[in-house]
C-alpha cells in the first residue's frame, strides 16, 4: 500500500468528528475526577493553590523549575549567552565559538563550584586521551564504563560530592550536565578515530561541551554536525530567518501558558499517583490519563528542547528538531521523545550494527544494543529495564511482521485489493501498535502500577464495551494520522502529471483538414485550379 492511498472526504470527516468528541468526553471525566479530589491528602504536596480560583497541578518538579521556580535564573543566563555571542559575532566572529565555551565554562562555575568544572574536565581530558589511538570499539567501552560512574554506587556519591552548596537545582544540574557531557566526549572521541589526517584539537571538544545552551539539558548535537556548524564562516542569514525564530518563541511561550492553565483544570500529573482514586475512575478517566500523560511529555520534551533551539539558532546553528508528536506515532520504528539521543544512538550503535534493517539477526543484535546503552543513560531500574524489554520487542516484532507480510500469498493478496481497504485494513493493526506503545511508555513515564491497572480496565475489566469503543476511536486517530502522512507526502512528492490524451484518427483527421487550406499556396489560374 502506498502512503498516498486516499479515503472519501466524508470518511475523514467522520474519523474527525469521532476522535474530537472522544477527547472531550475524556477530559469531561479527568475534570470530574481533578475537581473532586483536589483537597485529598495524598495531593497536599503536588496540588497548590493557583490561579482563577482553583488549584494548579505541580508535580512535574521539571517543568515547575524551567517555568515557574527558577525561569528568571534560566533567562538571564541564556540572555548573557545570546547578548555576548551577538557581540562576538558582530565585532570577531572567528571567535565566536570560544567566547561561547569561555562564558558556558564561567557559567558552570558559578552554578556548581570550581570543583565541578574539574570533575567535568577530567572527564573530558580522560576520554579524549582514549580518542588519540583511535580505536573505535575501545572509545565506546571507554566512555559506557565513565557513563556508568554516574548510574552506580559507590561511584555516584563520590562525584556528588564534589558539588559546592545546597540548592534545590543541584541534583538535576549534577547529572544532567555529567550524562550530557559523557555522551558528547563519547561523540567526539568515535568521530576522531574515522578522521583520516590527524586528530581534533582538545580545544574543540571544550567548545563543543561547555555550549551553554545544551550542557545541562541537551539535546545532544553531534559533534561532526556541531564542528562544521560552530566554525562556519558565513553568517548571513536566509530570509524571513529572523522572523520564523521570533515566532517560533512566542508560539513556545504560548504552549506554556496553556500547559499552565490546563494544569489548573486537569490534574493529570497527580492523579496517577493517587492509586486508591484511580481504583475508583472510570474505564474513560483512565484511558485518558495514560494517552494525556504521553502527550504531555511530549509537550515538554518540545518546549523545554524548544527554547534552547531557539537560543542555538540564533548562533547560526541547526540544533536537533522536537521530537515527534505521540499523537502522529503508531509504528515503534519512530518513538523516541529526545530527538538528539535518538540521532546519537542511530548513528553511532544502531546503523552500524542493523545494516539495511531487514536481517532479522542484525536487527535484533542492533535494537539490544541500542536498549542496553539506553538502559545505562537513563539509569537501571526495574521500570526502565521492563520499558526497554517491550519496545525492544516491539521494534523486533514489526520487522518480523513487515517479513511475513511480503510473502505469499500475503503480497499478492494486498495488491489485489483497492488501496484504500489495504489502507483500512493496516489501521486495525496498527491500532493494537498505538496502545502497546502507550502502555510500554507510561512504564517509564508513570508507573508500573498505573500500567498494569489501566492494561487490566482496557483489556480484561472493560471487555467488550470500553476495549472495542476506545479502539474504534484509536482506529479513527489512526487514519487521521495516514491522512495527515498523506497530504505531507503530496507536498514532498507531488504526483507527476498525466501524459496529454492521445489523439483520435477522426479528431486528427478534422485538424488535418482544417489546417490544409491555411497551409495550402494560393492559385493564381483557375483553370490549373480546375485541372488539379
Amino acid at each position: 500500500m502506498g502512503i498516498k492511498a486516499a479515503l472519501p472526504k466524508y470518511e475523514i470527516y467522520f474519523y474527525n468528528t469521532v476522535l474530537c468528541l472522544a477527547m472531550f468526553w475524556a477530559s469531561s471525566w479527568i475534570f470530574d475526577l481533578s475537581s473532586s479530589g483536589a483537597n485529598r491528602k495524598t495531593f497536599k504536596t503536588s496540588v497548590t493553590p493557583g490561579y482563577f480560583g482553583r488549584k494548579m497541578d505541580t508535580a512535574d518538579v521539571e517543568w515547575m523549575m524551567w517555568f515557574s521556580t527558577f525561569r528568571m535564573h534560566i533567562l538571564f543566563a541564556l540572555a548573557g549567552h545570546v547578548l555576548f555571542a551577538k557581540i562576538c559575532s558582530m565585532l570577531a566572529p572567528q571567535y565566536r565559538s570560544l567566547v561561547c565555551m569561555v562564558y558556558g565554562l564561567l557559567a558552570v562555575w558559578t552554578s556548581m563550584g570550581w570543583t565541578y568544572v574539574t570533575l567535568i574536565l577530567s572527564h573530558c581530558i580522560l576520554l579524549y586521551s582514549i580518542s588519540l589511538v583511535k580505536i573505535r570499539w575501545l572509545c565506546f567501552v571507554s566512555g559506557l564504563c565513565t557513563l556508568a560512574t554516574f548510574k552506580c554506587e559507590p561511584f555516584v556519591s563520590w562525584q556528588a560530592g564534589f558539588v559546592e552548596g545546597d540548592f534545590e537545582l543541584r541534583h538535576v544540574l549534577f547529572y544532567g550536565g555529567c550524562g550530557f557531557t559523557i555522551m558528547r566526549c563519547m561523540s567526539f572521541a568515535l568521530e576522531n578515530c574515522e578522521r583520516k589526517d590527524g586528530n581534533y584539537n582538545i580545544l574543540e571538544l571544550l567548545k563543543y561541551n561547555f555550549y551553554l545552551p545544551f550542557f545541562y539539558f541537551g539535546p545532544i548535537m553531534t559533534f561532526d554536525k556541531f564542528y562544521i556548524q560552530a566554525n562556519k564562516s558565513d553568517l548571513t542569514r536566509k530570509e524571513r530567518e529572523m522572523w520564523n525564530i521570533s515566532l517560533q518563541g512566542l508560539s513556545h511561550l504560548g504552549v506554556v501558558i496553556v500547559v499552565n492553565v490546563l494544569f489548573h483544570f486537569l490534574y493529570i500529573l497527580s492523579i496517577p499517583n493517587d492509586m486508591k482514586l484511580l481504583k475508583h475512575a472510570s474505564d474513560w478517566a483512565l484511558v485518558g490519563l495514560a494517552y494525556f500523560n504521553l502527550v504531555y511529555d511530549w509537550v515538554k520534551a518540545a518546549v523545554m528542547f524548544g527554547v534552547i533551539n531557539t537560543v542555538s539558532r540564533l548562533d547560526h546553528l541547526d540544533p536537533p528538531k522536537p521530537p515527534k508528536c505521540i499523537t502522529m506515532l503508531y509504528v515503534f520504528a519512530e518513538t523516541h521523545f529526545d530527538r538528539g539521543i535518538n540521532e546519537w544512538l542511530c548513528k553511532y550503535v544502531y546503523d552500524p550494527l542493523g545494516g539495511r534493517h531487514d536481517n532479522v539477526v542484525e536487527e535484533l543484535v542492533a535494537t539490544l544494543s541500542t536498549f542496553g546503552v539506553t538502559v545505562l543513560w537513563l539509569g537501571p531500574c526495574q521500570a526502565v529495564l521492563i520499558w526497554a524489554f517491550f519496545n525492544c520487542l516491539g521494534l523486533n516484532f514489526e520487522l518480523w511482521t513487515a517479513k511475513l507480510f511480503s510473502t505469499e500469498p500475503f503480497a499478492s493478496f494486498e495488491m489485489a485489493m483497492p488501496e484504500a481497504t489495504s489502507r483500512r485494513i493496516r489501521a486495525i493493526f496498527n491500532t493494537f501498535n498505538f496502545w502497546s506503545i502507550v502502555l510500554y511508555n507510561i512504564l517509564a513515564l508513570n508507573s508500573l502500577d498505573f500500567a498494569k491497572l489501566v492494561a487490566k480496565r482496557l483489556l480484561l475489566k472493560g471487555f467488550p464495551v470500553t476495549t472495542i469503543i476506545v479502539m474504534f476511536v484509536t482506529y479513527c486517530l489512526i487514519q487521521v494520522i495516514k491522512e495527515r502522512e498523506r497530504r505531507q507526502a503530496l507536498i514532498d512528492d507531488p504526483d507527476p502529471l498525466p501524459p496529454a490524451a492521445p489523439q483520435t484518427a477522426t479528431a486528427a483527421a478534422a485538424a488535418t483538414a482544417a489546417a490544409a487550406p491555411a497551409a495550402a499556396p494560393p492559385v493564381a489560374d483557375p483553370s490549373k485550379a480546375k485541372a488539379d
